[in-house]
């Protein structure tokens, strides 16, 4: 089954406006006070030339280990893959667990409400990449409207005074905040593995990769400023702009605006990764790490901002290791932008400190393996004659 313009759009806007949209945003103030907004500014950026490669590579079928295969081997196309993966698997009960935080429950409670909503999403992506789209054309649509009441609603409460001091935490902390804020601007990867079921994709694919940027970017950038202008520096952020237009219903409609946000974006991502692992073993994985996270977070043993971080460098990785690839297969300017694209990543990277060593032990692990493709992966040589080594010029 193809899927349309439209419905790409969809996957790449749910898989971009995740839960962090509702957490992070105060997490990223609460770390560089109104600086923080220059950190949304810089990763919006990176985001758009990351866009601007995936879209200039084309599609693959073999997803974002298919792009760096063609570029720099089998070896850093399977590293890249299995960070893809891992990002994944580590990151999807976090995400889970950000969107039930809305709910109210406690930390036991919040766990357990991240876990039923991961099973939610698991049985939705396995009904198949026709299903879970059209769900995720519902779910983009309402949660567009929530996000637009939450913004219009709250602006005439912005206040001067909230922006001074500017950094109260000094400048380095603003890139405390990127490494955080991340997770928000991830996702281009996620859709890669189902590009080549785009109708017509190489026509397309650009298309429907620059309107979800347009979108995304729009809503982050006047969410950052809200948050910031109105103070909304709490746990939960979303409740607070929304109680400015709806008063005591704003937790209420959050709530629900957080579950269709968690269902969002897992389903594009779980999609992703079935795409390119398989479907029975991946979940099995998935659950099984979900259990232990969520255990240890419910134990209060395991921080969001930690596991958020863990999750960002395995996509952080993934996405460093596109961007050398697309250094060896583009020319001219589009060799520069993922080079510029490249570049920008380590530097976000650099801020990650200890949370980097799960994906350079990953990394390390599939560069040392002499074979193992990931199940689903088939050779490109072989099934997708069509895909050039390189991308010709223009």
């Amino acid at each position: 089954m193809s899927i349309s313009a439209t419905r790409g759009v969809a996957l790449y806007v749910g898989a971009l406006l995740g839960p962090g949209l509702l957490v992070l945003p105060g997490l990223a103030a609460a770390t560089a006070g109104p600086a923080s907004i220059l950190a949304w500014a810089g990763l919006l950026v990176l985001s758009g030339l990351v866009a601007a490669v995936f879209a200039m590579l084309g599609p693959s079928p073999g997803g974002v280990a298919g792009y760096v295969r063609r570029g720099l081997g089998d070896r850093a196309g399977r590293a890249v893959g299995w960070c893809f993966l891992a990002g994944i698997i580590s990151g999807a009960p976090v995400v889970c667990q950000m969107g039930a935080a809305y709910l109210g429950l406690g930390p036991a409670g919040t766990a357990l409400a991240g876990g039923l909503l991961l099973l939610v999403v698991l049985a939705l992506t396995s009904r198949g990449v026709h299903t879970s789209t059209s769900v995720q054309l519902v779910l983009v649509g309402v949660l567009i409207v929530v996000v637009l009441i939450a913004i219009v609603g709250a602006a005439p409460s912005m206040s001067a005074t909230n922006w001074t001091p500017f950094a109260p935490h000094g400048w380095p902390a603003i890139g405390d905040a990127a490494v955080v804020l991340m997770l928000s601007f991830v996702g281009w990867e996620a859709i890669a593995p189902l590009t080549d079921r785009f109708a017509d994709p190489r026509r397309r694919l650009p298309r429907v990769i620059a309107i979800a940027f347009a979108i995304t970017a729009v809503v982050y950038l006047a969410l950052a400023a809200v948050t910031i202008g109105t103070a909304a520096t709490t746990d939960v952020p979303f409740a607070t702009l929304l109680a400015f237009p709806l008063g005591a219903a704003g937790p209420a409609v959050a709530a629900a605006g957080a579950v269709v946000l968690t269902i969002g974006t897992a389903n594009a991502y779980l999609s992703g990764g079935v795409a390119m692992a398989g479907a029975r073993w991946f979940f099995i994985v998935v659950v099984a790490v979900a259990a232990v996270e969520l255990t240890f977070s419910g134990l209060g043993h395991l921080p969001v901002t930690g596991a958020v971080t863990v999750a960002t460098t395995f996509f952080l990785a993934v996405y460093l290791g596109c961007m050398a690839a697309a250094v060896r297969l583009l020319r001219g300017v589009r060799r520069w932008i993922a080079a510029t694209a490249g570049v920008a990543v380590v530097v976000v990277l650099s801020f990650a400190g200890y949370a980097l060593l799960p994906a350079l032990a990953v990394v390390a692990a599939a560069l040392i393996t002499r074979s193992g493709r990931l199940p689903a992966q088939v050779s490109p040589r072989r099934s997708s004659p069509q895909l050039p080594r390189r991308v010709p010029r223009g």
